[in-house]
């Protein structure tokens, strides 16, 4: 009885699993499916396969790639995304190792305004913020990514000064025994220990910089357009004709990038969360 009850619990537990799945793979698919629509067949059969005269082949991703600047728009957000991630990921594990391995009432502190900040909503200090990044002129592609920094140390900086926390303090004495100083220490002995958390730091801030309307939009505005500006864009149209097709072609486009990028670093999520919050 008891393994027959495990065996029904399993295949109830796979099927929930399936329907999820299905469930959010299907709008994916359905984007996927209408860009290569005509655009008249989109809004009236939406659910129906490309085929025919519905069947445009890849005439919308050529159409969006030229529609409201999206290829420039594409690159700019390479560049901020590639360039955030990579300095979150440095600045906040040294933040992080000097919290931990520096143990006074000022890191403590710092510690706790990092922590603070994560609970802080984005609305609450958006416009004090673009006051102030106009003010100081970080209005551009370089100076967001400084503002992404001061976003992102939060979740950061807990998720490493966790896993920190459970390196032994032995390897780093024996580094310095042989001759290493504080900052070789760090990135020869340190950082490296920190590749699990380190990759699942950039997944999350790549999908979420990626993705991210409001902040470009509030600072780049639509001269400096990112990939969510020009989607955003590109679907208001004019006089209500929007080119389904290319928007859902753009959509795709946008996509791709931060699924690659996900499938190809997943093994290392779970671990390193489990790693910067158990140890910590």
């Amino acid at each position: 009885m008891i393994e027959e009850g495990k065996k029904v619990r399993r295949v109830v537990d796979f099927t929930i699993l399936i329907l999820l799945t299905a469930l959010f793979i299907f709008p994916i698919l359905l984007v996927l499916m209408n860009s290569f629509k005509n655009r008249l067949y989109i809004s009236t059969q939406p659910f129906a396969w490309p085929k025919g005269q519905m069947f445009v082949g890849f005439t919308n991703y050529l159409t969006g790639l030229t529609t409201a600047g999206f290829f420039l728009a594409f690159l700019r957000s390479v560049f901020v995304t590639v360039f955030s991630v990579c300095i979150i990921i440095l600045c906040t594990s040294m933040t992080a190792w000097f919290i931990v391995r520096v143990k006074n009432k000022f890191t403590s502190a710092l510690y706790y305004v990092f922590v603070f900040s994560m609970i802080v909503p984005f609305q609450m200090v958006m416009y004090t913020m673009t006051f102030v990044v106009n003010r100081i002129h970080f209005d551009n592609i370089a100076g967001i990514v400084l503002v992404y920094l001061g976003f992102g140390a939060g979740l950061a900086v807990f998720m490493f000064t966790g896993f920190v926390k459970g390196i032994p303090l032995e390897i780093e004495e024996a580094a310095t025994i042989d001759g290493c100083n504080p900052l070789q220490t760090f990135f020869i002995v340190v950082f490296p220990m920190l590749k699990p958390t380190a990759i699942t730091i950039a997944i999350l801030n790549a999908m979420w910089i990626w993705n991210d309307y409001l902040l470009p939009y509030l600072i780049l505005g639509t001269d400096n357009k990112t990939v969510p500006v020009a989607i955003q864009i590109a679907m208001q149209g004019a006089y209500g004709a929007t080119d389904y097709g290319g928007l859902m072609a753009m959509l795709v486009l946008a996509i791709i990038p931060i699924i690659i990028f996900y499938l190809s670093s997943q093994k290392y999520i779970i671990k390193g969360v489990i790693a910067g919050a158990v140890k910590g």
